[in-house]
């Protein structure tokens, strides 16, 4: 309320505030990730002592020329060799290995500078690759490497989310025109989660330099930050025009709607930024990203919504309702009661509570019955981009020519004294046809080429039998440590890591989820519910990921296809995430069951007064929720689809099931148990709001700034 009646601070506060947050963190830029921190287990450990050595080399990259007849690839070869040393980007060729028929050879060569940069050079010498197969009938030309792999994945994620950011926006904003049939009641939503969004950006950019970020953690940070803006908004804003259709002025109406969908928001998202906590018990710096990320955008909504959104409904009273939209009109200020639609739901669940609790816990668990089977793994190239993308097929035309060449696994040997005896005669294992040895500041690293494609049970077989008999055999009595790194002992131990930190995330967020309701509610009943109803949420989500995508049931309806598993990190991102926003609608309709409930209706008549009263605003978030979700089931990478596609489908259930058919079921049958605090919990700070009509107000003084 001290927003309110001090708008003109608010506002221009909260301006000066986004502006400065997003300059500085522009200016300041963002610290990436090394491949060793976005690792786990003994191949981060490889990787971290190559970073700490002159042995990262340069970027490899490998051209495969293939021919219909033995040797036909020479004179492609000869030509492409001289095309890409004039780029003057590279800084070695090998000459080109045939392959076992002659009708192929490989080409190696290196690029200049530091391989982390080399993405950036590589355009020229990709464009000279492709010059040099022009017009040559009958020869085949696919070039992967490191550069050109990055550089194509770059230029990738950057139009997708492009796209995705782009796309989310209008549509958020569409739904909301539709919902308020106005212009200006529309755009403050989206407006109060881009700035939200803008302001957290940079922030984040600040926070990078002591928590590096993995590339994608800023379009997560977009994702929720767009989301849970637009929800605490409409909010606020729904039940302030609810007010006013109720025949509230301007000044009770704001009053009313801070003390009770301003706190509900701020207890809400007190629990999405204690729940998204729980990442930081992963392990992984990829999920700590994430939760900084997460944790940063909802914070700022947060404080954005009982600030100056309030300062704004302030200034703009009626207004809120100027663009009426003509073939959307409603009332001006709105429809007293609604619902009209969850009331006919409402009737039959109440009717019969023990039947539709049943039914809607059978539906949920039939929903989550396929994620008993759920295979996790960092899925490959092929499976993150589609079998038909061209650097999937440059991949398999090279692994299967040259099995190993691209994603060998790569032994990293680190002594005191890696020239001595016992050392070099553990690398001379090793020291073979096709295995090659670089050695630098007594680090040693040897690749080994991996039989199968990299990710298949003869792979992982011959990674086991790498990892767990010949690196110990060879180097027992070296002295020196050895680790196994590469593509595939980086999947594997990335996946081992995960299994073991979900366990805690777990019980962290399922503990917070209770404390939270119980401290907000004083009901360990209402703590309970809340928890396995999340729970509920979580499984469906998992199961229908498993259906769609681990099994292929419905793929093709939403324009995908099955690969055979589940993003590793996905599980745990979805549970954490989910268990955050269902509380949005949780705590927003259960503090609507308490007020009913504390003005004298009974148990039933509370429910159904409850959730009638917030159908609306439920809806339109849940809705908007899916939109956004749903965009990025639109994207190019597979792990994306399935972050879009679960989140949608389980905000879509909570919001329809869980919301719609088990809360008010289940709150029926429990009846006054519902409420009744232990004596032992009525010494717990109470976090509920008295009558809010009668919340006291600032001064008479100040009262004209929330004329309209």
């Amino acid at each position: 309320m001290w927003s309110a009646y001090h708008r003109k601070t608010a506002i221009f506060g909260w301006l000066l505030f986004v502006v400065l947050a997003a300059a500085v963190g522009g200016s300041a830029g963002t610290v990436e990730m090394t491949d060793s921190e976005n690792g786990a287990g003994d191949s981060a450990r490889a990787l971290k002592i190559l970073e700490e050595s002159d042995l990262e080399g340069p970027a490899t990259e490998l051209v495969l020329v293939s021919s219909g007849s033995e040797g036909g690839w020479k004179a492609t070869a000869t030509q492409l060799i001289r095309a890409v040393e004039a780029t003057g980007e590279t800084a070695k060729t090998d000459p080109p290995l045939p392959s076992a028929d002659g009708k192929e050879a490989l080409i190696r060569f290196e690029m200049k500078g530091a391989a982390d940069e080399a993405s950036d050079r590589v355009e020229p010498v990709l464009k000279a690759v492709r010059a040099a197969a022009e017009g040559r009938e009958g020869v085949e030309v696919h070039q992967f490497g490191e550069a050109s792999a990055d550089k194509w994945l770059n230029d990738l994620l950057a139009d997708d989310f492009v796209k995705a950011e782009f796309t989310a926006v209008p549509l958020a904003l569409g739904i909301l025109l539709v919902a308020f049939g106005a212009v200006v009641a529309a755009l403050l939503p989206v407006a109060l989660a881009l700035t939200a969004c803008a302001a957290a950006y940079g922030l984040l950019a600040l926070a990078s330099h002591q928590l590096h970020l993995f590339p994608t953690t800023y379009s997560v940070m977009f994702l929720m930050g767009l989301a849970v803006g637009v929800d605490y908004c409409l909010f606020y804003l729904r039940r302030e025009r609810d007010e006013r259709a109720a025949g509230r002025d301007a000044e009770t109406a704001l009053r009313i709607a801070a003390a009770t969908s301003g706190r509900a928001v701020l207890v809400s998202g007190i629990t999405v930024i204690l729940a998204m906590a729980g990442m930081f018990l992963s392990g992984l710096l990829l999920f700590e990203g994430f939760a900084l990320a997460t944790i940063i955008v909802v914070l700022i909504a947060v404080i954005g919504s009982v600030t100056v959104l309030p300062a704004l409904l302030s200034w703009l009273g009626d207004r809120v309702d100027a663009g009426r939209v003509p073939f959307l009109r409603r009332k001006a200020k709105g429809t007293p009661g609604g619902g009209g639609f969850a009331g006919s739901v409402l009737r039959p669940v109440l009717a019969r509570p023990g039947l539709s609790a049943v039914a809607g816990t059978l539906l949920m668990l039939a929903l989550a019955a396929p994620a008993v089977g759920m295979k996790t793994e960092q899925l490959g190239m092929e499976k993150q981009f589609g079998p038909d993308a061209a650097l999937t097929v440059a991949y398999e035309k090279i692994t299967g020519s040259f099995p190993g060449g691209p994603d060998p696994a790569r032994i990293v040997v680190e002594a005191d004294d890696i020239d001595a005896a016992p050392v070099r005669k553990a690398l001379a294992a090793f020291d073979q046809d096709r295995v090659t040895v670089h050695r630098a500041k007594n680090v040693a690293e040897i690749e080994v080429p991996l039989p199968g494609d990299g990710s298949d049970r003869r792979s992982r077989e011959a990674l086991t039998e790498l990892r767990e008999r010949t690196v110990p055999a060879a180097f027992a009595d070296s002295g020196a440590r050895a680790y196994v790194t590469g593509e595939l002992a980086e999947s594997v131990d990335f996946t081992a890591k995960l299994k073991d930190g979900i366990v805690p995330v777990f019980v962290f967020i399922t503990a917070v989820t209770f404390l939270v309701m119980l401290l907000c509610f004083r009901s360990y009943v209402i703590a309970v519910t809340s928890v396995l109803l999340n729970l509920l949420s979580v499984a469906a989500a998992y199961g229908v990921m498993v259906a769609v995508f681990q099994h292929g049931w419905g793929a093709s309806l939403l324009g995908t296809e099955a690969v055979g598993a589940i993003e590793s990190w996905l599980p745990l991102f979805v549970l954490v995430v989910l268990f955050g926003l269902s509380m949005d609608y949780h705590v927003f309709v259960v503090s609507r069951i308490r007020e009913a409930r504390d003005q004298g209706a009974d148990n039933r008549a509370a429910i159904a007064e409850g959730i009638r009263r917030t159908a609306g605003a439920v809806t339109g978030a849940a809705v908007i929720m899916v939109a956004v979700f749903a965009v990025f089931g639109t994207l190019t990478m597979q792990s994306m689809k399935q972050m879009g596609v679960g989140l949608a489908v389980a905000v879509l259930l909570d919001a329809t099931v869980v919301r719609m058919i088990l809360l008010p079921s289940v709150m029926a049958l429990l009846g006054d148990r519902n409420w009744r605090t232990p004596r032992l919990l009525r010494r717990l700070p109470d976090l509920e709001h008295g009558d809010p009509a009668s919340d006291p107000a600032e001064p008479p003084r100040r009262r004209h700034a929330t004329s309209s």
